[in-house]
């Protein structure tokens, strides 16, 4: 599918039928096929057993739900970022849908940029990605600084004859235990020099790559990676030198909007869990949905919730439509990870003590929806982006 498959809205707001079947679609799949084998699961866990997965994977892809972002013409199902959304909100829907979406069902699609490499590039990576399930990760962050990379990368690749020798460590990378292969984000050019930065595709057992595991609140722990000496051939930069973010600016920024649609959708779920509860508990003669309190708490967080969603599909419309959406993005993602935040700290009060056992999902979602406020750029960074937006515009 390609954004031009659908005929998006104009006015109003209202998603064509094609992606509410999408949208349907995914749902069903989620309940009838996802969480009766994810239920049988560890409370942490963070993957399915092998042959599991198989099974949905296959599933999945007789339905078209194939590493949805990716193109079509390798592989993929070429979804605009609307649809991508969808996809994203109902997804998240399971035990381990924050971090493990669909708990792997619908395959993980390779880093977008490295469609923008050249033939070999993306047949040896993209393609294989999506055809043969082989793992990447994205190793931008360091110990000195994530919220401007850019600037504090401290990572350096020399130029060596017809390879690159990089040398250096980075923090918080997920998946880097169990991927193929990664995209590096190292300086070739001045220390603080947002131009100096470019990025290079590393398959993951290189002599002197190693990983150390970060444990955090989350299952699914990321992990530091260290460099030491790696050879890594010139032909594996992606794009040209100095220009590693420029390759990536676009797909950070749209990265943002799905992000936002996860975390709506897994506090969407926890809503609807806490609100039948307060429906069915008795407590001081009456159900809790019977006080006051309690009414208030669903109301706020269903008001928004629909709010964050909004310009979460807003800012998803507007790029499938060709504008840029860096501002848009940030509001999103702010707006959703923090609304999040809240509804799920709510229904952890509307449960009570059962809100933190780990009978339910709960527990789990309150921990992993924390690291969303910091993750794929810290609100803090977001507001930035937008207040600097509008002083600027106005000078």
């Amino acid at each position: 599918m390609t954004p031009e498959t659908f005929s998006l809205p104009s006015g109003a707001w209202e998603l064509p039928d094609e992606l509410e079947l999408l949208r349907e679609t995914v749902a069903q799949f989620m309940r009838n096929e996802v969480r009766p084998i994810e239920d049988r699961q560890p409370h942490d866990c963070f993957e399915l057993p092998e042959a599991d997965l198989a099974g949905l994977q296959a599933k999945a892809r007789d339905l078209g739900l194939w590493c949805l972002s990716s193109p079509v013409a390798h592989g993929g199902g070429g979804l605009g970022l609307l649809a991508q959304v969808l996809v994203a909100e109902e997804a998240a829907k399971c035990r381990m849908g924050a971090y493990v979406p669909a708990c792997g069902a619908f395959g993980i699609d390779p880093p977008s940029v490295i469609w923008l490499g050249n033939d070999d590039q993306i047949k040896r990576y993209g393609v294989a990605g999506i055809q043969k399930g082989k793992k990447s990760f994205v190793a931008i962050s360091e110990a000195d600084g994530g919220a401007d990379p850019a600037r504090s990368i401290k990572t350096r690749a020399e130029r060596v004859g017809d390879h690159y020798v990089i040398n250096g460590t980075k923090m918080w990378i997920t998946a880097a235990d169990k991927a193929d292969w990664g995209l590096v984000f190292a300086r070739t050019g001045d220390a603080g020099d947002r131009g100096g930065i470019s990025c290079f595709i590393v398959d993951r057992h290189m002599p002197g790559i190693s990983v150390r595991e970060i444990p955090v609140i989350r299952s699914y722990s990321p992990f530091e990676v260290h460099f030491e000496n790696v050879r890594v051939p010139a032909e594996n930069r992606l794009g040209a030198e100095g220009e590693g973010f420029a390759v990536c600016q676009k797909w950070l920024v749209h990265a943002r909007v799905p992000y936002a649609a996860a975390v709506i959708g897994i506090a969407q779920e926890a809503l609807g869990m806490a609100t039948a509860w307060a429906r069915q508990r008795k407590s001081f003669k009456s159900a809790l949905a019977d006080k006051q309190a309690i009414q208030w708490m669903i109301a706020d967080s269903e008001m928004e919730l629909r709010a964050s969603r909004l310009l979460t599909y807003q800012a998803a419309w507007r790029a499938d439509l060709g504008h840029d959406i860096k501002i848009e993005a940030s509001i999103a993602k702010v707006m959703a990870t923090e609304a999040a935040g809240r509804v799920i700290d709510r229904c952890v009060q509307i449960f009570g003590a059962l809100g933190v056992a780990r009978e339910l999902p709960i527990e789990r979602w309150y921990r992993e929806l924390r690291i969303k406020r910091i993750g794929e750029g810290p609100s803090e960074v977001q507001r930035m982006v937008v207040a600097r937006h509008l002083i600027n515009e106005g000078r």
